[in-house]
């Protein structure tokens, strides 16, 4: 696995080298743009519109836009009077329960490895936070970017690194239409959606979900390379249900049957 940097996590006084590695990748289909005519890949230029040229790299500045077609040039030297946050270090500065973090504050996730000379260090914090049942929080420069970081335990062996969304990147739901309703429904609707609740219940199991749009989209290439006959995809016809409580009974007996391993009305 292609190590992504090497550094330290910062716990109190103690320094912990590290190495830090992607835990996930994006296994999406990727497409290229060609030109239909002779099936070439088109380029992208950095075109201005007021000279009406290509320009290249050295003539481009960063810009922002503080308003509607004004924008303030900010120079190389501009960045290097900002305080400059600590790279390769991933500074702990507090211990909270993993329940208190919303799942929503999650980006993205990066395995620590123990580097040379950490080994100890590293399985104590390990060991530590396994036995008290804390996450780490902590402060992390990425890609010239400060992020704020989660530091927990998986499965008892590895540390892992969510990196998360500050406070005021997370927008509200406040004024969503129709969140705040409170409808009345009878207490029987209520009992069978639970009834359905408990119904589809089970253990999280990972392998059994597979992204079956991929898998479709992949045998349709594959058809297309080897020149085979496509056939169309058609979906199943949708069953007009109109009253809730119906719909609902519908439901269950779909998920029991679903989970016996028979079709629809088999018990």
């Amino acid at each position: 696995m292609r190590t992504l940097w090497k550094g330290a996590i910062s716990f109190g006084l103690v320094h912990i080298p590290v190495r830090v590695y992607p835990a996930t990748e994006n296994k999406g289909v990727k497409f290229r743009y060609l030109h239909r005519e002779c099936k070439t890949p088109v380029r992208y230029l950095k075109y201005c519109p007021t000279c009406g040229r290509e320009v290249g790299p050295e003539e481009i500045v960063n810009g922002y836009e503080y308003q509607k077609g004004r924008f303030v040039v900010l120079e190389d030297e501009d960045f290097e009077r900002l305080p400059a946050p600590e790279t390769k270090v991933v500074d702990i500065v507090d211990f909270v329960d993993l329940a208190e973090i919303d799942p929503i504050y999650f980006d993205k996730s990066y395995y620590l490895a123990p580097a040379d000379g950490g080994v100890k260090a590293y399985a104590l914090l390990r060991r530590a936070m396994v036995e008290t049942g804390r996450v780490a929080i902590a402060r992390a420069v990425l890609r010239a970017k400060q992020h704020l970081a989660a530091v927990r335990v998986l499965e008892g062996r590895v540390l892992v690194m969510e990196t998360m969304f500050w406070p005021d990147e997370i927008r509200s739901w406040a004024g969503l239409e129709g969140v705040d309703a409170e409808p009345t429904f009878h207490e029987n609707e209520l009992r069978m959606a639970e009834t359905l609740i408990g119904s589809l219940t089970g253990p999280f199991m990972p392998s059994k979900y597979t992204d079956e749009h991929r898998q479709a989209l992949r045998e349709l290439i594959q058809a297309k390379v080897e020149g085979r006959e496509i056939y169309e995809h058609r979906e199943p016809e949708a069953v007009k249900v109109l009253d809730l409580m119906e719909a609902l009974r519908a439901s269950v007996e779909m998920a029991r049957s679903h989970r016996a391993g028979g079709p629809p009305g088999t018990t």
